[in-house]
C-alpha cells in the first residue's frame, strides 16, 4: 500500500491530464505487482474523468456539452440558484462535480495502469480561475 498527493495547476475550466504521474508513481510503488489505483480529488468544484488523449476535439465537445448543460449562474436560465456569493461559475462547478465523478478506481496490472490505448487520467476543472488542485493517489496490492 502507499500513497501521494498530486498538485495540479489549472488555468481555467478544461481537461488537465496526470495520467503520466500516476504511472510514475504506481511503477515507483507498484514493485510490479497487481493492484488498485485510488484517485481522488479534493475540491468540490472539479472533478475527475477517464477520457481519450489523441483527439484534442473530444476535450473540447466534452467540455462544450457540460457548459451547454449547466451554465454560469449568470445566465438567465440559472436563476433559481441561490449560491452565488462565490461568482457565477461556481455553483454550476458544484453541479458539474455532482454529474461526474471525484473518486476513479483503476486497475494496475504487472507494475502499469491497466488503461486502455486511447484513454488518460484527466481532473476536470470547472471554475473559470487558477486553482491548484489536490488529486490523491492511492495504491492497494
Amino acid at each position: 500500500m502507499a500513497q501521494t498527493t498530486l498538485d495540479i495547476r489549472t488555468t481555467g475550466p478544461g481537461l488537465y491530464e496526470f495520467t503520466s504521474a500516476a504511472n510514475g508513481f504506481v511503477r515507483s510503488s507498484s514493485k510490479g505487482g497487481d493492484g488498485l489505483l485510488t484517485c481522488f480529488v479534493r475540491h468540490t468544484s472539479a472533478s475527475l474523468v477517464i477520457q481519450e488523449n489523441a483527439d484534442p476535439d473530444v476535450q473540447r465537445d466534452l467540455q462544450g456539452f457540460f457548459k451547454r448543460l449547466v451554465p454560469d449562474s449568470d445566465d438567465p436560465s440559472m436563476s433559481w440558484l441561490a449560491h452565488t456569493t462565490e461568482g457565477p461559475d461556481d455553483m454550476p462547478a458544484h453541479i458539474k462535480s455532482a454529474l461526474t465523478a471525484v473518486s476513479l478506481g483503476v486497475p494496475v496490472t504487472r507494475g502499469a495502469l491497466a488503461l486502455g490505448t486511447w484513454q488518460g487520467l484527466y481532473l476536470f476543472e470547472h471554475r473559470h480561475t487558477p486553482h491548484t488542485r489536490q488529486v490523491v493517489l492511492h495504491l492497494s496490492s
